[in-house]
């Protein structure tokens, strides 16, 4: 995130580059770049003229060159992007003999998702020169909450801890889809909101009483009630989640438990530090370690292993997924 407000800062003092490619796994600070270069290199009234956009799956590297040498008409300056350039990963290193002597009147975007070019070839090697090379590297799952965070409050918006977990649970760590629904959310609630697990529900539809991450916290409590209610409505409710999804989340809930146990300083920070949470959802693992000795702990981990399997159909074919998880939740808390 420092690099892209770099990237941005150096472009609105005027510091910019004749190349800029834009590569890695996660799309979204890709995007952003390109569309801040897009807005605002060039004043609306040269862009006609000066501002082109090309698609990978249209074009060959000789027609982006041949693009990018033309001169600006009326202009300092002209900007060429070129969106889906993965779709060019064949031939994508002829571009190094322009890179190496690129044309100083024009600004070249190559947006290059989901991929990332060999750093030990000719292209990168001349990028580095005198070109910016961005690498869009995909979030952790347990650093999307601290992403959320920041973002909202550059928007003047903070998130309660559970409601950014419940976003993170239900979307992933695809970042443009939690963006665009954090923009939902940002029309409907004034500045100053914070934003709370009863918003996420009623605005995106996530329950606050029913997701896996009130399931983790009722199986860490061994309060069975609360966790078949919760089954049952997943049961209910399949589409929307996934056996695969709650398997995975509670290994992972487990796993660190097994952390937990083997650390020394179990004070707060060091816990939070350790296990890469948030302070505010440590207090559930220190219950859950009460209810679940170390031994036990490992017996759940192979139980979830287990379940892993069926839960993708391997060996449980006439099971359904509800339940399959029930069967779970009583080999967890039985």
């Amino acid at each position: 995130m420092d690099e892209v407000k770099q990237i941005v800062t150096d472009i609105k003092a005027g510091q910019i580059k004749p190349v800029y490619f834009l590569m890695g796994e996660e799309p979204y600070y890709i995007d952003k770049i390109s569309e801040f270069i897009e807005t605002n290199v060039l004043a609306e009234e040269e862009k006609g003229f000066n501002q082109m956009v090309l698609y990978g799956r249209d074009v060959t590297i000789e027609d982006i060159v041949g693009n990018a040498k033309r001169f600006p008409m009326m202009a300092e300056r002209q900007v060429v992007i070129v969106k889906e350039a993965q779709d060019l990963s064949r031939t994508i290193e002829k571009l190094a003999s322009y890179v190496e002597n690129p044309q100083p009147t024009t600004v070249l975007v190559v947006n290059y998702k989901y991929k990332k070019i060999d750093k030990r070839k000719a292209l990168y090697k001349a990028l580095k020169k005198e070109s910016i090379v961005y690498e869009s590297k995909k979030l952790y799952e347990n650093q999307v909450a601290d992403w959320i965070r920041r973002v909202l409050s550059g928007k003047q918006y903070s998130i309660a801890p559970k409601a950014a977990q419940m976003l993170v649970e239900f979307l992933g760590t695809d970042l443009s889809k939690i963006n665009n629904e954090l923009e939902k959310l940002q029309i409907i609630l004034p500045k100053g909101t914070q934003i709370t697990p009863q918003h996420i529900e009623e605005n995106i539809g996530i329950s606050k009483d029913f997701n896996n991450f009130e399931l983790r916290k009722a199986v860490g409590e061994r309060n069975v009630l609360k966790a078949h209610q919760i089954a049952q409505y997943f049961a209910e409710n399949p589409k929307d989640n996934p056996m695969v999804v709650t398997v995975s989340l509670l290994f992972n809930f487990f796993s660190q438990l097994l952390h937990y146990h083997g650390l020394q300083d179990k004070s707060p920070r060091s816990v939070a530090s350790a296990l890469r949470v948030n302070p505010y959802f440590v207090n559930e693992y220190v219950a859950a370690a009460r209810n679940y000795p170390m031994k036990r702990v490992s017996q759940v981990v192979s139980v979830l292993r287990n379940f892993d399997v069926k839960s993708k159909g391997v060996g449980a074919n006439a099971i359904s997924q509800g339940d399959l998880l029930k069967e779970l939740l009583v080999r967890i808390m039985g």
